[in-house]
């Protein structure tokens, strides 16, 4: 402090690497970081109530430095500040010296002269702040010019759209009590509004609300939610305003949203972002240092024991960076290696300290203290840390470092002898400002209640509306803190942090922690044992996907039954979110060799790595093999007989990738996986796309494609009937002209082309009549991927398939004959695959009955394998005129 008022004072923030003053306008600029500095002596503003608390009571040197701030501060300068920051820093500041400065002056020894011009230089700064609220949602442009306003042609702001929702939701305390001080109500009014429209906005089924937010629409632009940047404070003033104002709508609205956080964003001892729509799903890897205070937060309310988890968790990781990194994994390494000295840590040592009196945070305190010293601590001051792993410094120290670190580790080492007034008559501000419980009674002019909002029944005995006790809440149990820290001391050493229990979860004991459906495997005994404790069923359907059916009832406890519960909503999103990656239209496996000349197509599922067909227009052909083993999940035995050949292989036992990667080691230049499940078919279940192992994919250069059951066996009757099956690989089927194209065929097949073209043209027309809802069944159905694992079985769904399969787009039938017309022998705009030559499409069925009929009848004919396309000439006119007379 002594540092910034010889080397800064006026300047907002003291440079404490070239001890200087840091102004705005004469160093360069840094962006956003810059809207927090508005020329207003920030670091003074915030210093006031810190110097009463770090020169031991010294009220002489708070008497003299709010007469600075007085003589100094200029509020009418032409500058673009953040309405967020301004208030929380500069308005709190105010605020809160004014609350001390009466404080003091009732006492009679100090600020006798003092006539409330804080509060007056506060709300002269609440008016100039006011005109940022003029939007028709209420919430507040982020920006705001102090001297013009925001509309104002020389305002240069206005032009704003989005705003955070901390940005918007951190202005209640602040107004509110600007409002009860002054009597002058619009602050509190305008903080209000800007609060009852994020709630109304918050997303219903999660209760959770998003990171950004559309000013003038309330749209969500950032649709992730956690409790970190962009979203902290929020949550705190909604508690905080409570415990302020008495109001117990504010009380009723945070506890809708910590049930959603304790339900979808606490993964104890992590809390990780998750999407608002999705809550099951995370929507990063990694944690942002500003959720360090949420433990304090928890602990304001009262739930003490997930607040020492994740406590512990942050300190593990500051144990091996000497600092929070500003952001960094869930397996605790570095994201951001900045540290600009952020408070927030501190601060939930010092409210855990006080909720259990356990010497242990002093310790915590200890340490922080020795790690500013030892590697922050600089000649003029203490410097942020550019990077946690190499100790290099950045020439800034925000005020928030003085105005709340300082404070926090005073207090937390501090005696209550040694302070000149109770503590906890007063509350914190996000900035660690003082406001006087006493305002909650004093000018009272808004209604508390507020009857247009719905609020969540929460079955749930921790939240009672009462203010939180102040007292040790566990005098008789000293070690039960040392419980819940226990298993996770070494957890930022584990590669895993996903095997620490859940809260429950003691070390060496107690249960084990619930089954995610992420980690879900079907081939697992113990998950299926897990399954069955939570009442959850796995039915293995007969298309081969699985099913899964809950049944609280027969669960073998209430919580297992929630678990359950969660385990099913969690598998619904990650079946939804998995459709949603990666949707592949289906391709297409057309027999070319004798006797079907490409008439027969059969409808494949695609897979998500290997060639990609549709970027290979003439797709890939080739005669098929069947491998040895046949699952392909070993070392091919038989390399002789799939080299350049296209590899039959059956599904289940291991990774598709790992399917793919033998049988191109054994020099295979296309694969096709057949489904195990006995008389599963296009025709009844939608096709699925093969996923990827989970790993880099990019050495599979060859075309993967999956039949199920049904037209797999289409493909091995051929192969018993006429030994040489050659197939083509393509992303749709191709027309017979282009099939043989540069090779020798009979010409009844050309001709043939040109008598079914004049046939199609006239069943067009007549199609063309035909109401669209007949088309209904060559719609495709949404796809996805769900990794296949070891043993057969992988990753499932509420219902979904055990192997790395997920719906792609359900063809209208699982066999078509290939039409001779390019424009319709291929797929449709949809990507499925029509019947070619049926009079109407929709029948699928019947057109299916008619092709296995017809291949069949020329099966039987027993017509022997060609030498050569000219020998046998009368036979293949003969067998051709067969097939075209069933055909039509």
């Amino acid at each position: 402090f002594c540092s910034q008022q010889e080397h800064a004072y006026p300047a907002d923030e003291l440079m404490p690497l070239t001890c200087r003053g840091r102004v705005r306008g004469q160093e360069p600029s840094r962006g956003d970081v810059d809207d927090a500095l508005g020329k207003l002596v920030y670091t003074g503003t915030e210093h006031l109530l810190t110097v009463v608390f770090q020169v031991l009571n010294k009220t002489k040197e708070f008497e003299e430095a709010v007469k600075k701030v007085i003589k100094d501060v200029n509020l009418d300068n032409d500058i673009v500040v953040s309405v967020f920051e301004t208030n929380i820093r500069v308005l709190g500041g105010l605020l809160g010296g004014h609350s001390v400065a009466i404080m003091l002056k009732e006492k009679g020894e100090y600020m006798q002269w003092y006539n409330g011009e804080l509060l007056h230089m506060a709300k002269e700064l609440g008016y100039k702040l006011l005109p940022a609220f003029n939007t028709t949602s209420g919430l507040p442009y982020p920006r705001v010019n102090l001297k013009f306003g925001v509309r104002h042609p020389e305002a240069r702001t206005g032009t704003e759209t989005d705003t955070c929702t901390a940005c918007a939701g951190t202005l209640i305390l602040e107004f509110a009590a600007l409002s009860r001080f002054t009597g002058t109500s619009i602050f509190e009014e305008y903080a209000r509004k800007a609060l009852d429209f994020i709630w109304e906005k918050r997303q219903r089924s999660s209760n959770l609300v998003g990171v950004t937010i559309n000013i003038h629409t309330g749209d969500w632009v950032r649709k992730d939610s956690g409790v970190g940047a962009g979203i902290d404070s929020y949550y705190e003033y909604l508690l905080k305003a409570y415990v302020l104002l008495g109001d117990d709508s504010f009380l009723e609205r945070f506890n809708t949203h910590y049930d959603a956080i304790m339900r979808y964003i606490s993964q104890p001892p992590l809390l990780l972002d998750v999407h608002i729509h999705k809550p099951m799903l995370n929507a990063r890897t990694w944690m942002d240092s500003l959720l360090a205070f949420f433990p304090g937060l928890q602990v304001l309310k009262g739930d003490i024991r997930p607040a020492i988890e994740t406590h512990e968790m942050l300190y593990q990781v500051i144990k091996k960076h000497n600092f929070l990194p500003e952001a960094f994994t869930t397996d605790f390494r570095v994201h951001w290696a900045q540290h600009p000295l952020r408070p927030e840590f501190a601060e939930s040592t010092y409210f855990l300290y006080k909720a259990t009196g356990d010497p242990y945070y002093l310790e915590v305190g200890k340490t922080l203290i020795e790690n500013l010293n030892k590697y922050a601590r600089v000649p003029c001051g203490f410097a942020a840390m550019k990077d946690v792993r190499t100790g290099s410094h950045e020439d800034r120290m925000d005020s928030f470092f003085l105005a709340e670190m300082f404070k926090y580790l005073y207090l937390l080492f501090a005696d209550k002898e040694d302070m000149i007034f109770d503590i906890e008559d007063y509350i914190f501000t996000t900035e660690a400002h003082l406001l006087p419980l006493w305002l909650s009674t004093t000018n009272q002019t808004i209604s508390k209640k507020n009857t247009s909002t719905e609020y969540t029944e929460l079955d749930d005995s921790n939240f009672d509306w009462t203010c939180p006790n102040t007292q040790i809440l566990f005098p008789n149990d000293p070690m039960f803190a040392q419980s819940i820290r226990e298993p996770l001391k070494n957890v930022v050493d584990k590669s895993c942090p996903r095997g620490i229990a859940r809260t429950e979860e003691s070390l060496g004991s107690g249960p084990k922690p619930p089954l995610r459906a992420r980690d879900f495997m079907a081939s697992n005994p113990e998950h299926l044992e897990i399954l069955k404790k939570m009442g959850v069923s796995l039915i293995h359907l007969k298309d081969g996907r699985v099913q899964l059916v809950q049944h609280a009832v027969q669960a073998a406890s209430s919580l297992d039954a929630e678990d359950g519960l969660r385990f099913m909503q969690e598998m619904i999103e990650l079946s939804s979110q998995q459709q949603k990656e990666q949707q592949l239209p289906p391709r297409a496996v057309q027999i070319v060799s004798h006797p079907f000349f490409g008439r027969v197509v059969l409808t494949a599922g695609p897979a998500q790595f290997g060639m990609d067909l549709s970027k290979h227009k003439a797709g890939t052909r080739g005669f098929v093999a069947t491998i040895k083993p046949y699952n392909g999940c070993s070392e091919i035995t038989n390399p002789e007989a799939v080299k350049e050949k296209i590899a039959l292989m059956q599904r289940g036992q291991c990774m598709f990738a790992e399917k793919a990667r033998n049988i191109q080691k054994a020099g295979a230049i296309g694969g096709i996986v057949i489904d195990d499940n006995e008389g599963s078919s296009s025709d009844t279940a939608p096709l699925f796309q093969m996923a990827g192992d989970g790993k880099n994919t990019d050495d599979i250069t060859i075309p993967m494609l999956f039949l199920f059951n049904k037209e797999g066996n289409i493909i091995l009757d051929a192969i018993r009937e006429y030994e040489a099956v050659e197939v083509l690989l393509s992303d749709k089927a191709k027309d017979r002209a282009t099939i043989f194209k540069g090779k020798m065929i009979p010409n009844y097949i050309i001709d043939s082309n040109l008598e079914m073209e004049n046939m199609d043209q006239k069943s067009s027309e007549n199609d063309s009549h035909k109401p669209n809802s007949e088309e209904a069944p060559s719609e495709s159905q949404d796809a996805g991927a769900v990794s296949e694992e070891p043993e057969g079985r992988g990753e499932s769904s509420a219902v979904g398939d055990p192997d790395p399969l997920s719906p792609a787009s359900t063809a209208s039938a699982s066999v078509s004959m290939a039409d001779q017309d390019p424009h319709t022998s291929g797929p449709t705009e949809d990507g499925a695959p029509e019947p070619a030559c049926t009079p109407g499409d929709s029948q699928p069925q019947e057109q299916n009955t008619q092709t296995e009929a017809s291949s069949k009848a020329h099966w039987d004919s027993k017509v022997q394998p060609m030498e050569s396309i000219l020998a046998d000439w009368n036979e293949d006119i003969e067998a051709f005129e067969m097939m075209e007379k069933d055909e039509l």
